[in-house]
């Protein structure tokens, strides 16, 4: 039997790709290197991504139909290709960024998204490169924080891979799932695919150079959380609780978790929010409604700085809800003390980077 590229094409045309619908040579997923010798034919499949789901039924499909409608004799030999380059490997994802910090609370409702948009733009008022993660999957609130709710981004071509450019606002590149789903429905998800979204939002985002990345992790010790220490080494992290005794139990867990031998990821210090009440019509009293100074306690017997504390002030939660973080407020007294928080995050990271090693990716098994 003579073998020619017709009889090849031939059977290839009998394999459809559950993507779209088309055939192999429909869907021009044939490359032009079919090599025959003999019986022997060689030949690549081109595929969109390298992560392509389908691409080993694909290679089998294609093999059996051309023993099928060829002959069974034939040995063929595929190869594949993808019109995309690969997503860099975990660890070398963001080589542009300098700091990559993440903002973790043991519980929710103690106000860590709150502090991580303020940070974010206290940084970029210091003239830092600012870029924010909303890792919050399945409750995204940074689309609400930044007033950009409406906000699609879009894939641009960069360097042979379709990458997610981020929304800029105040200075700050910024993206979360919440760009990419139904405000009003929940996000249906198990943690293979949440962990999934993250990782695109990671590698497949144009994040270009900067100073401090900043992730505002989901409450808790979660899925999500090991994904980010899987993926990215992780410069240290800003734990934000409130003073009251639930809360700092939590919060304890959380410093656990990142301190224990297998994660190693420093802690920079903690946060302590809704420190204390002061009504506007009396500035000089403090009322403690979540407790005293719980959360500078807890620094001092975990032994990691406590950044700052910031009290319960209704223009946080307002100026928050109405998409322009408090932060941008140069001369309000809460403006000033996101600065200074932001100042004394940048003081402890220098600190960290000259006395500590970098962080090493957590190594799955």
């Amino acid at each position: 039997m003579t073998l020619y590229p017709k009889l090849i094409h031939d059977a290839l045309a009998t394999v459809r790709y559950p993507g779209n619908g088309k055939n192999l040579i429909e869907a021009e997923m044939v490359a032009d290197n079919l090599r025959i010798d003999g019986m022997k034919v060689s030949f690549s499949l081109i595929f969109e991504k390298p992560t392509d789901p389908f691409m080993k039924s694909m290679l089998r499909a294609a093999e059996t139909a051309i023993h099928t409608y060829v002959s069974p004799e034939v040995e063929v030999s595929i190869s594949t290709e993808s019109r995309q380059a690969a997503r860099p490997e975990p660890g070398k994802m963001l080589p542009q960024v300098k700091n990559i910090i993440g903002i973790s609370s043991g519980k929710g409702g103690v106000g860590k998204s709150t502090v991580a948009a303020n940070l974010a733009v206290g940084l970029a008022r210091l003239g830092y490169r600012v870029g924010l993660l909303d890792a919050d999957i399945f409750g995204p609130s940074m689309p609400k924080m930044f007033q950009v709710e409406d906000a699609r981004p879009y894939a641009e071509r960069i360097n042979g891979r379709d990458l997610i450019i981020p929304i800029e606002k105040y200075g700050i590149k910024l993206l979360s799932i919440g760009f990419f789903v139904d405000p009003d429905q929940p996000t249906l998800w198990r943690g293979g695919m949440a962990s999934n979204a993250l990782k695109q939002l990671i590698g497949d985002a144009d994040w270009g150079q900067l100073d401090y990345f900043l992730i505002d992790l989901p409450p808790g010790t979660s899925d999500i959380h090991l994904t980010v220490v899987q993926t990215l080494a992780l410069t240290g992290v800003v734990v934000v609780s409130t003073p009251q005794a639930v809360a700092l139990a939590d919060a304890r867990k959380g410093i656990n978790m990142f301190t224990n031998d297998k994660v190693n990821v420093p802690i920079l210090g903690l946060v302590e929010n809704m420190a204390w009440f002061t009504p506007a019509e009396l500035p000089e009293n403090r009322y403690y409604i979540f407790g005293r100074e719980g959360c500078k306690r807890l620094a001092e017997e975990m032994n990691v700085p406590l950044l700052g504390q910031v009290p319960i002030v209704q223009s946080i939660c307002e100026s928050g809800d109405a998409g322009t973080p408090v932060a941008l407020e140069e001369d309000s007294l809460t403006g000033r003390a996101f600065l200074q928080l932001a100042a004394a995050l940048v003081r402890q990271v220098d600190k960290r980077n000259v006395e500590q090693a970098p962080t090493q990716v957590v190594k799955t098994h």
